[in-house]
């Protein structure tokens, strides 16, 4: 009677296990993003930020926040709801730098991950 006991508690944890995984399986295709690349433009004081971040549903895994940070502080913080299509997409931001300012970025997914990139305006 103990054997049975015994395994018919795992085979509980076992299942639980199991239709647990079946039912998050968004967490299982989570990809931190790959590449955070900066370009910045002194004519138009526009900071490009180039995100690679593969997804199967721009809807339901996708780059939630880009932090931006110039010289250690805190710049913005966009957030987003869904990312355009592709896995390698494009963000613009204005704001003003001067030669030897940092840039900080923080690309970070909703599910799970970021990736962070420096920038040193020549």
């Amino acid at each position: 009677m103990k054997k049975f006991m015994v395994k018919s508690n795992f085979l509980r944890a076992v299942l639980f296990i199991f239709f647990g995984l079946c039912f998050i399986p968004q967490l299982c295709y989570a990809t931190a993003p790959k590449t955070v690349d900066m370009a910045y433009d002194m004519d138009t004081q526009t900071l490009s930020v180039t995100i690679n971040h593969y997804t199967l549903s721009a809807g339901s895994h996708y780059i939630k926040y880009v932090e931006i940070k110039k010289n250690g502080k805190v710049d913005s913080k966009n957030e987003y709801g869904s990312q355009p299509k592709g896995p390698i997409f494009t963000y613009t931001y204005k704001i003003a730098a001067v030669k030897g300012d940092v840039f900080e970025v923080t690309a970070t997914c909703n599910l799970w991950g970021h990736k962070t990139s420096t920038l040193t305006i020549p």
